[in-house]
């Protein structure tokens, strides 16, 4: 019986050059139950934002591929979306290319007596991320970030 996490490992294998040829970016594959199914949604997004389109054609091309290989060994809903205004916020590359905008950052460990920040992405320097919140700058480790996430804002 193959694992969820193995089954991601393998699904993001998969969509990869599906995306490259639109020049996607791939942001998250989740894998969980919803009722007595399971669902798979696969997050994608491009400069400028992705289209219905480019949702209809990566849930074409990896649902043929999916019947093949098969990777999930019970049956699943597959959902092809845009992450959306408060994109999920994973790697370095993430958070550099948001410098400037709001986002939420849980911790799985205490910095500077927190596990909470929400403030504007200054920068990003080695494996850190910089906040600039009203009260100061906070520098967190990536490997610290539990959960980050843009938050929506008016202003931006």
């Amino acid at each position: 019986m193959i694992s969820a996490t193995e089954a991601i490992e393998k699904i993001e294998a998969i969509v990869a050059p599906i995306l490259e040829e639109r020049l996607l970016e791939l942001v998250e594959v989740e894998l969980r139950t919803s009722g007595k199914r399971w669902l798979l949604r696969i997050f994608i997004d491009k400069e400028g934002g992705v289209t219905i389109a480019d949702c209809e054609y990566v849930s074409r091309e990896l649902s043929r591929i999916l019947d093949v290989e098969d990777p999930i060994e019970h049956a699943y809903t597959l959902e092809v979306s845009s992450p959306g205004l408060t994109r999920a916020l994973k790697k370095l590359a993430d958070f550099a290319r948001y410098k400037g905008r709001t986002c939420r950052i849980i911790t799985s460990e205490e910095v500077e007596g927190r596990h909470e920040f929400v403030g504007k992405i200054a920068d990003t320097a080695g494996e850190n991320v910089l906040i600039q919140e009203k009260i100061g700058m906070f520098t967190i480790p990536l490997c610290a970030i539990k959960k980050a996430h843009l938050e929506f804002d008016i202003e931006e």
